[in-house]
């Protein structure tokens, strides 16, 4: 049943998604002049919330508009109707619905979908990752000198040695190709099924990674924190990779050269 809801919600928000793309809607801003949420964002978000409630009104909601909905449930749904808003109000078709399910603060589900590619990533803690339904894997390589890499920045960091432009700096000067995409579900998604070898990023927030992140997992890779303890979405700082490069990227990350 939590299967069943969390994709009808997923769907749902989609359909909002697929509503507004490229069309005319409302745009504010939050912590910063890029930090956009759009019209589209929070009726998603709505719809999202109320497909969940038609079947599970007494779950908690963590959601990136509206924020925290307690209640007594052990169950918690991490929601981002629209990761990648910037690319979304851009008319750029890499955004997604998000949406992770937490239970006894353990993440079990999560489904990522890219409805303007028509890219479906779900998956469920112990059975697999899936694209589309089918099943899916991280890449096999096993050198980072070879590896194609994602990542992303925040609105606002301090200047510190291994902030996100010294850590991009010192990947680029290897020669190594490294992406910026604007969604970090996608990023987590795409080292999912290999098109990416590893994604960092220094500072997230649960409703970004809560589905990738499993979704990683159950592909068969490895997800950190930059320390290489394991992760969780309430952490700022993470890395995601196909397991076999990780350790060659954390020394990287942490490296004060």
């Amino acid at each position: 049943m939590l299967k069943s809801t969390l994709l009808k919600a997923t769907q749902a928000g989609a359909k909002v998604l697929q509503e507004y793309f490229n069309g005319t809607f409302t745009i504010s801003h939050k912590s910063s002049v890029n930090d956009l949420v759009t019209e589209a964002d929070k009726k998603a978000e709505a719809a999202i919330i109320a497909a969940i409630g038609e079947d599970y009104p007494d779950h908690q909601i963590l959601s990136e508009e509206i924020g925290e909905i307690q209640t007594g449930s052990n169950i918690k749904w991490i929601i981002d109707p629209i990761d990648g808003t910037v690319n979304f109000a851009h008319g750029i078709p890499i955004c997604c619905v998000s949406i992770g399910v937490e239970q006894d603060g353990e993440i079990i589900l999560g489904a990522v979908y890219n409805p303007i590619m028509n890219e479906l990533f779900f998956a469920q803690k112990g059975f697999g990752a899936t694209l589309n339904d089918k099943l899916i894997n991280v890449s096999a390589k096993t050198s980072i000198s070879n590896a194609c890499l994602v990542t992303g920045f925040p609105y606002h960091w301090e200047e510190a040695v291994n902030n996100p432009l010294n850590v991009l700096q010192r990947f680029v000067r290897q020669g190594l190709p490294v992406r910026r995409l604007g969604s970090a579900a996608i990023d987590l998604c795409w080292v999912a099924c290999g098109r990416f070898d590893g994604f960092w990023e220094h500072h997230l927030n649960a409703w970004d990674s809560a589905a990738g992140y499993l979704i990683v997992q159950e592909a068969g890779g490895k997800v950190t924190d930059f320390t290489g303890n394991a992760y969780s979405p309430y952490q700022k700082q993470i890395l995601a990779t196909n397991g076999h490069i990780h350790e060659q990227m954390l020394k990287e990350i942490n490296s004060t050269h």
